[in-house]
């Protein structure tokens, strides 16, 4: 946590990115992009700002309840929620327009009202709380504590340049201070503010930043050098990546997606991380998918999901429409597995996956699969829970085809 107040100019960026958050309804990243685009910030106030950020989407409605004010009222009343935030942090107040105005002793009570309802002191919507206590039950507690704590930064080493070993060594040299992630092989958990994008190590494409329960996802494909394997919902690639890595540039990795600015993106990433083998296609239609079909030794699709186990590091999903778009997100799930599962040959393996930890978006689509497609069966699956593990949270699935 901090040990000071921010700054005036500090406080007015993160009133500024909340308001194109929670009044545009533009994505964290995004605004953090326009607002920061331009300025000059030093690594340590950067991190600051996302830091105290982060902490106000991941628990808003609590610190609305301190600020005795509603999320929409951000725009208006900002100032009086960054009050709240540093009275509860126990930090001086900064002097700003429509300031916190409250005896500690009110303030108090309102804390330990906000702390005789869990879910409202873990910063959970009651739409997100049900959800949660009807798929998971009694696990569902220790799992919204953990979506509530700021998210760990994590890089993957790119194995195709370097060595974890090696990595770790020239970043201290750069003045980023790393540790080995146990039980995934090519992590680092980052100890500093660094700049990570700002090193030479970077540039040079000796990492990428991705969540180690990310990592583990895309290790389950376990491609070997020679092989063909179809990321078929790839997005930018960070998993992509991963497994060129995995194969040693050698095979070939097509990497699909519905969006061409993301395998743009992805082309990019992969020049600086000498992945060669990779390359990408737009999904333009089912002829697309049909054209593969029985041609991939591994197939991976990390689905679209609603992304209620990444809300650590992408808190503002869950002050959106969410609820509304969970039964349009299930039906695409179950179509894009029916569909792309056709692209895996007989003895391939098809790994399903998901950013979610709710069983609904997870073993559950796999056994109404598996049910429906006998061609296929069960070999293992894994929920990363957030609780236990520190990581974001993620479900993956292998399947393997016995049959055409």
């Amino acid at each position: 946590m901090l040990n000071a107040s921010l700054s005036p100019s500090s406080t007015e960026l993160v009133i500024n990115v909340l308001i194109m958050v929670l009044k545009e309804g533009k994505p964290l990243d995004r605004a953090y992009s326009h607002h920061f685009s331009g300025l000059k910030l030093a690594p340590s106030e950067q991190a600051r700002i996302t830091m105290v950020t982060g902490d106000l989407l991941r628990r808003l409605n609590f610190y609305c309840h301190l600020a005795q004010m509603q999320p929409q009222e951000i725009e208006r009343l900002g100032s009086r929620l960054l009050n709240g935030w540093h009275m509860f942090h126990q930090l001086p107040t900064p002097k700003l327009q429509y300031s916190l105005q409250i005896a500690p002793e009110e303030f108090e009570e309102r804390l330990a009202e906000a702390k005789g309802q869990l879910a409202l002191f873990d910063g959970c919507p009651e739409w997100l709380d049900q959800l949660g206590q009807a798929q998971l039950g009694d696990a569902w507690v220790a799992e919204r504590a953990a979506l509530a704590m700021a998210p760990k930064r994590y890089l993957r080493t790119n194995l195709l340049k370097v060595s974890r070993g090696e990595l770790m060594q020239k970043l201290a040299a750069e003045g980023v201070e790393t540790l080995e992630v146990e039980g995934v092989d090519s992590a680092l958990e980052v100890l500093s503010d660094a700049a990570l994008f700002r090193t030479e190590a970077f540039k040079q494409g000796l990492f990428e930043q991705q969540d180690a329960g990310s990592q583990l996802v895309a290790a389950a494909v376990d491609a070997k050098p020679g092989m063909r394997v179809i990321d078929a919902c790839a997005g930018a690639g960070g998993k992509t990546l991963s497994i060129a890595a995995q194969m040693q540039g050698k095979g070939r990795l097509l990497a699909m997606d519905v969006e061409q600015w993301k395998l743009d993106n992805l082309k990019q990433r992969a020049r600086r991380a000498a992945a060669h083998n990779i390359e990408t296609r737009i999904i333009a239609s089912s002829k697309t998918i049909k054209r593969l079909k029985l041609s991939a030794d591994r197939v991976l699709l990390d689905v679209p999901c609603s992304g209620l186990g990444v809300l650590k590091r992408n808190p503002d999903t869950k002050w959106r429409d969410t609820p509304e778009r969970l039964p349009a997100l299930i039906l695409l799930q179950k179509e894009i597995l029916q569909s792309y599962s056709r692209m895996v040959k007989e003895g391939g393996i098809l790994i399903y996956a998901t950013c979610s930890i709710m069983p609904e978006e997870n073993r559950q689509q796999v056994d109404n699969f598996l049910a429906n497609n006998p061609q296929f069966s069960f070999i293992d699956d894994e929920t990363i829970s957030v609780a236990s593990s520190g990581f974001d949270g993620f479900y993956l699935a292998r399947m393997q085809r016995l049959a055409d």
